[in-house]
């Protein structure tokens, strides 16, 4: 049922693509980056496919997905930024929220996760499936520079948008393998993510560590 739904979604946005273009590729990357829960990998891969076709440039559809990437992150920025932590969480708890399936708790969760790890977050955030779009909300919070949000953002978002290219480029044509292989992707993110966690703590304890008294 699911894989069904997932090729049916991938048939409607590829024949909005064909019609729009790159610009159609920017759009629904920036609905899927904001609030609104869409799919990227319905969008990259069978953009990528038609590139394989000869009808995009593969590049020119990477650019573009990234653009749209960061473009919805910058929407979550500065609505977090604008509007300030109480006003988002009190729409969180709206009945509205559920639709979008954003709800306190998770927005818990992703400040929590954000002031653990700083401006990393955004980064490692970009990678993870239930943390992709919600990310972007603490770092407004915090005010966190526009310049390293940007940065970390779109690489972030570059490696998840030139993965999802690289499989769409390799079997697009076959939807229903896709939605497979997407499940493998984000438990590999998920596994690489709590990996880069783990080093990090590492690390921290290493440089905070006990330091040793000379006695003379």
């Amino acid at each position: 049922m699911t894989e069904s739904i997932f090729v049916w979604l991938a048939s409607l946005v590829t024949s909005i693509i064909l019609k729009i273009g790159y610009w159609g590729v920017v759009v629904l990357m920036t609905i899927e980056s904001s609030f609104v829960p869409f799919p990227s990998e319905i969008v990259i891969p069978p953009t990528a496919y038609l590139a394989q076709q000869g009808r995009f440039n593969i590049y020119l559809v990477i650019i573009a997905g990234i653009a749209g990437s960061l473009l919805g992150a910058l929407i979550n920025y500065y609505l977090a930024y604008t509007l300030g932590r109480k006003i988002i969480y009190a729409l969180a708890g709206k009945r509205f929220s559920k639709f979008l399936l954003i709800n306190p708790g998770k927005l818990v969760q992703a400040e929590k996760y954000f002031l653990k790890y700083g401006n990393l977050s955004t980064f490692i955030g970009r990678l993870v499936p239930w943390l992709r779009q919600l990310i972007s909300i603490p770092a407004g919070f915090s005010k966190m520079d526009l310049k390293r949000f940007v940065f970390y953002t779109s690489l972030g978002s570059g490696i998840w948008v030139i993965i999802l290219a690289v499989l769409g480029y390799a079997f697009g044509s076959n939807q229903a393998l896709l939605a497979g292989y997407y499940k493998e992707i984000s438990l590999f993110f998920i596994i690489l993510a709590l990996t880069v966690i783990v080093g990090i703590i590492i690390k921290r304890r290493i440089k905070n560590g006990p330091k040793t008294t000379n006695y003379r």
